[in-house]
């Protein structure tokens, strides 16, 4: 389906605000807490999506639903396949198998700007910005349909001088909105990580998305700018935009998610909103193993006792007898703790 969208024209992707937090409550009450699990009413659905490297399976999601207006985080220990999953979604990479949709439109084989137009955006672990660009450039970049974009435009300056005076208020706008304002005029390089992180998102919302997919954002940010980052994604949220962020700490996650996705090995293994999620045993598993339900004892002073002063000799001396053979810490398998027998097991 081409993109009929007039140049220059800015029409809103949504229709109304988002849902208010007793109103999320209600949509994900009866939410099956299942992988794969139907929502009231996705924006973008994806079915089948496997992708592999060599043999190795990086996502392996057979069905999938992202609730529209919510906030969904996604979750999984390192190497679980999020950001290959991000990559698949937006363009940045092709899956073997698989279809995903929005609104019931699919997206498969378009490339990133495509889906962009689409109406979803993304923004990446490592920030993307132009440093040579001003910050001011680096937001006005982001502004769809730019009738000076093209060569026989260009040409023409009566043509776009009007509609980049609507981009560059709008710009400065969103550097108001994020406490970038008086960097304007900066170069882009000259930006911390935290800061940076703030222009990408800046950047992104000229587009005037419908779905936001951050992965990491905030990944190297300083407790300060964290705050401010948490406060713009919830008004993302009120203002109607769908975001899905990719995320380790589990207080940010608790904090301003609605439903959460875990992911481990490619696979969904669990959807719950998140206070639900420290009871789910293929979580707790995913994250400590196989012996997370062994209580952990210290004393006043952080020392381990009992049991758990057990289990750490024990594992001193698998260090100890592993490096002694000769063996590389490293290997999951050089040697393994039985916890209730307080005994190494060789393989």
């Amino acid at each position: 389906m081409p993109d009929t969208t007039e140049p220059g024209s800015h029409p809103p992707r949504h229709a109304r605000p988002g849902p208010t937090a007793a109103d999320r409550a209600a949509l994900f009450a009866a939410v099956p807490r299942t992988p794969g699990a139907a929502k009231p009413d996705p924006v973008l659905v994806v079915d089948g999506l496997h992708r592999t490297f060599g043999g190795l399976k990086a996502v392996d999601v057979d069905h999938l639903e992202i609730q529209r207006s919510c906030i969904t985080g996604l979750i999984g220990p390192n190497g679980a396949g999020k950001t290959t999953l991000f990559n698949l979604l937006t363009g940045f990479d092709r899956p073997d198998t698989g279809t995903w949709s929005m609104d019931g439109v699919s997206l498969g084989g378009l490339p990133p700007h495509r889906v962009a137009r689409r109406g979803i955006v993304r923004t990446f672990q490592l920030t993307k910005a132009l440093s040579k660009m001003t910050v001011l450039d680096n937001v006005r970049l982001g502004a769809r349909h730019q009738t000076g974009e093209r060569m026989a435009g260009a040409l023409l300056p009566w043509t776009w001088r009007g509609q980049e005076r609507e981009v560059t208020a709008r710009a400065q706008e969103l550097l108001d909105r994020f406490g970038l304002a008086a960097k304007a005029e900066d170069f882009a390089g000259s930006l911390s990580g935290g800061q940076r992180k703030l222009l990408e998102m800046a950047r992104a919302l000229m587009t005037d998305p419908a779905v936001v997919m951050l992965d990491e954002p905030m990944a190297g940010v300083n407790p300060a700018l964290t705050q401010s980052l948490l406060g713009h994604i919830k008004t993302l949220r009120d203002d109607g935009t769908t975001v899905v962020f990719v995320e380790h700490d589990m207080d940010v996650i608790r904090d301003i998610s609605d439903w959460v996705v875990v992911m481990a090995q490619g696979s969904v293994i669990a959807e719950a909103p998140p206070d639900a999620l420290a009871s789910d045993p293929a979580v707790v598993d995913a994250y400590l193993g196989s012996h997370h339900d062994q209580a952990l004892e210290f004393d006043d002073e952080g020392n381990p006792v009992g049991a758990t002063a057990a289990l750490a000799d024990a594992l001193a001396d698998a260090e100890a007898q592993t490096l002694e053979a000769g063996g590389d810490l490293s290997d999951p398998d050089a040697a393994s703790v039985d916890p209730s027998a307080n005994s190494l097991e060789k393989p």
